[in-house]
């Protein structure tokens, strides 16, 4: 199989008719090319070239082939940028671009994404602090590619708009464009991710000049680095602004061929040594060199440390997060801080180990408190009472702390409760929890799985009256403090292509599911525990027809909690409320949801004859109470298990009520009405007061009956 034939171009800048009319030139003279990668500014810097740019956005023009562009800014952008992010069609995983028309696709932010078996890496946009919503990247962006680059796989395109700091260290003056410098349109923050994520191809815009730097060796890898700096399109010096390429995918190549090195390579630009000061540490650079940065992350000067030792001001970040540094403790030139490290490998959160603090919030799965080595063991064992009473006190979702929100909670069961979700995706997204304090719902006996499995079914049956399918989805992290399965419906319509939507995410991120379909939601779950270990983190999906999506989560790979929830929200056309936070409502909002929801789930749980082990609501107060109680944990289920027992089933199946509804009330009516034909037919001689007493009383009885049971069909409770 052929590889692939791509374009590359410098800052657009809103020449589009010029740019559309030189690649039809170089795709009839060397094509066909399969695409275009456009660095630097796409849009305009003057207004009246805008107008050349909507030609082709709105359809009055065509582009030739696709045509992937990063830099967002320019004039125009905001407006037309808007439009394309509100665009329902372009909801939900988006890595591979934006569509902004045909063939053209806006890469936003910074993602990976696979092109014609080549492996692509962006950064869109330039360094600001001003937090404009297009044409600059934000922290998270930086972090994205930094996740991406610890995946395994060789990047083969790198794209930046503005070129990284230190680039033509070491390479040939000759070569070097005149005027070239590291005065403006470098960026030592793309420095660091080159130097992390060593691509095979680093392209480049910005400067407006061409160059073409003789391929680097990279620091712990084979294969060699090639960067390409492209001129604007249509500029006056004529210098080239496209540029053809036709690499193998680093997928589809040997070892050697990867490890191959021109005669021409050169050391890392990134890497220089000042040897003339320290010519006996000539392995060691000096802490104030920017390029050194990937291996520290954050300044520790506001550091929580618990024995107050100073030093440096720079942790050694890869010693913290993987225990290993490549340059070594006597050459990093940054701290190994043997302390944080163990912080972090007792589950504490690396951001509150190094910056006293972490924005993630609730979304965060460790630990915001330091762990003192002097903890004694019944606190250190999970298994231990000890552990969960403090534990429980803390966790949102355990029943006796005071922070539970209990107004969200709709049932309790002797192992699981059910609560709608706190920032709900849809109105009655659900979270099936367990009442102890455990990281998944996998980690319970067999036994605990029949409640949950009754669970699971009354919510399938309360969503299929809705005209929706269930889907179930669960994050097992081997941090993870306290479980929670999600249930969230969708349209029946568009269950079909749950799979697919899941499946295609998996490939946006990099990874594949285990895909195994069952008869029904117990071999399932059997199946799960078989898969399960504990000290691996994991994913799963249980979806309509049986089928359950699994992903267990290797050591290094960085999977986004939130995944579940983010996939489902782009298939409901609802990205904005991928994160919960966007969803957040006041609590009388919540609190009404709450009982609507609770009304209408109890008929379904009462018909079911579930109700004997699943609590209702109206006990919660008592149940709570019970809770948090000093009583040991024993004891403390033993009082859950009375309570569950108390719960209240109905005699009759619910089922059953439209029928005797109508039935009854058919035969009060007759009775009605024969009581009013005898009356108006007898005489006050002939009239019998048993007769009217008796007819009167047993219409009353079934009228009676027949409108109570026409209430409760309705869902109304009296």
């Amino acid at each position: 199989m052929a590889p692939p034939r791509v374009l590359l171009c410098g800052d657009v800048l809103g020449r589009l008719n010029q740019l559309v009319k030189r690649v039809n030139s170089v795709n009839k003279s060397a094509g066909p090319f399969n695409a275009l990668f456009c660095v630097g500014q796409f849009f305009p810097d003057e207004p009246d070239r805008l107008d050349e740019l909507m030609d082709y956005v709105e359809g009055r023009a065509q582009i030739p082939l696709p045509i992937y562009f990063i830099g967002d800014y320019g004039v125009g952008a905001p407006k037309v940028l808007s439009a394309v992010s509100r665009n329902s069609a372009n909801q939900g995983f988006k890595m591979d671009g934006f569509k902004v028309c045909d063939n053209l696709y806006w890469l936003k932010g910074s993602g990976k994404f696979t092109l014609h078996g080549l492996y692509v890496a962006y950064l869109s946009g330039r360094q600001s602090s001003n937090g404009q919503q297009f044409g600059t990247y934000s922290q998270d962006d930086i972090d994205t590619l930094r996740a991406f680059a610890e995946e395994p796989g060789i990047v083969d395109f790198f794209l930046s708009n503005e070129w990284p700091s230190g680039v033509t260290n070491r390479a040939t003056p000759s070569d070097i464009p005149a005027g070239i410098s590291d005065s403006s349109g470098n960026d030592s923050t793309v420095t660091q991710l080159v130097t992390e994520i060593k691509p095979r191809y680093h392209i480049a815009g910005t400067k407006g000049v061409f160059y073409a730097r003789e391929p680097y060796s990279n620091v712990d890898a084979l294969h060699v680095t090639r960067f390409l700096g492209l001129a604007s399109v249509g500029n006056k010096e004529k210098q080239k602004f496209l540029h053809a390429l036709s690499p193998t995918p680093s997928s589809a190549m040997s070892a050697a061929e990867v490890s191959a090195k021109p005669p021409n390579t050169t050391l890392s630009p990134y890497t220089l040594v000042d040897q003339v000061d320290h010519p006996k540490e000539a392995t060691k650079r000096t802490g104030d060199n920017e390029l050194d940065s990937q291996y520290w992350r954050y300044d520790v000067s506001n550091k929580r440390q618990k024995h107050g030792n100073g030093g440096a001001n720079r942790v050694c970040f890869k010693f913290i997060s993987s225990g290993t540094c490549p340059r070594g403790e006597e050459s990093c030139s940054f701290l190994h801080d043997a302390d944080a490290r163990e912080q972090f490998l007792r589950g504490v959160c690396l951001d509150f180990i190094i910056k006293g603090k972490c924005e993630k919030g609730p979304d965060c799965n460790f630990k915001h408190s330091l762990q003192d080595d002097g903890e004694n063991n019944s606190r250190k064992r999970p298994g231990s009472s000890n552990s969960n009473v403090n534990r429980s006190k803390e966790c949102w979702f355990c029943l006796s702390s005071p922070s539970v929100e209990s107004h969200l909670v709709t049932s309790i069961g002797e192992n699981f409760y059910c609560a709608l979700a706190k920032g709900p995706l849809v109105p009655d997204h659900v979270l099936i929890i367990p009442v102890e304090h455990l990281p998944n719902t996998l980690s319970l006996p067999e036994d605990c799985e029949l409640e949950l499995g009754k669970l699971q079914n009354s919510l399938k049956v309360y969503y299929k009256n809705q005209g929706k399918e269930a889907v179930f989805f669960e994050w097992i992290s081997k941090r993870g403090t306290h479980a929670n399965l999600q249930a969230v419906p969708v349209p029946s319509s568009k269950a079909a292509v749950l799979k697919d939507i899941f499946t295609l995410a998996a490939e946006k991120l990099g990874f594949e599911f285990v895909t195994k379909k069952f008869n029904n939601n117990s071999e399932g779950r059997k199946w799960l525990r078989t898969q399960f270990d504990k000290n691996v983190s994991c994913f799963y999906v249980g979806l309509p027809d049986g089928s359950i999506l699994l992903h267990l989560v290797e050591e290094n790979e960085k999977f986004p909690a939130q995944f579940g929830r983010e996939v489902v929200a782009g298939l409901l056309n609802v990205a904005d409320r991928a994160d919960w936070k966007n969803c957040t409502i006041s609590k009388e909002e919540e609190t009404k949801l709450a009982e609507n929801f609770k009304k209408r789930f109890q008929v379904i749980l009462r018909s079911r004859a579930e109700s004997t082990t699943i609590a209702h609501v109206w006990e919660f107060s008592r149940f709570i109470h019970s809770l948090r109680s000093d009583l040991p944990i024993s004891q403390g289920k033993k009082q859950r298990s009375m309570a569950s027992a108390k719960a209240i089933a109905s005699p009759v199946p619910d089922a059953w009520y439209p029928t005797l509804a109508v039935l009854m009330l058919a035969v009060g009516l007759v009775l009605t009405a024969s009581f009013f034909i005898y009356e108006a037919t007898s005489s006050k001689r002939n009239r019998s007061l048993a007769k009217e007493l008796t007819t009167g009383g047993v219409a009353s009885v079934f009228l009676g009956f027949g409108s109570l049971f026409l209430l409760l069909s309705a869902g109304v409770y009296v």
